[in-house]
């Protein structure tokens, strides 16, 4: 059993920045991707960024592109999202997430392990 642990959420003013990060701990695993997905009340959880076991290739949505950045450390099994220039659409429960592959998927039910989640709220 992986066993993923997020932290850096909290609450932020239109225009400033959070970072998110995600330790992984228990069953390893030869490679991995790792990505974060989003969920805002209402709606359906959705594909934020993910980056390759070996960190040299990133993938970001649409919105979120120019603004976020995903890097990972594999000596810490450790993701980050750092987060700049937030929108008030930003806000959400963000998620972290491990993929036993290698390559990079966008597909929530790719995604075997999921961390507990941790809010982010954006105010106008």
């Amino acid at each position: 059993q992986v066993q993923l642990v997020e932290s850096g959420g909290g609450l932020v003013q239109a225009g400033g920045s959070l970072r998110l990060s995600c330790a992984a701990s228990g069953r390893t695993f030869s490679s991995y991707a790792m990505g974060w997905f989003r969920q805002a009340p209402g709606k359906e959880r959705e594909f934020v960024s993910a980056v390759s076991w070996s960190g040299g290739s990133t993938y970001y949505a649409d919105s979120v592109k120019g603004r976020f950045t995903i890097s990972r450390d594999n000596g810490k099994n450790t993701v980050y999202l750092q987060m700049n220039s937030l929108k008030p659409e930003d806000t959400a429960v963000y998620y972290c997430a491990v993929a036993p592959a290698v390559v990079i998927t966008t597909l929530t039910y790719e995604y075997d392990y999921w961390g507990q989640g941790t809010q982010v709220t954006v105010s106008s």
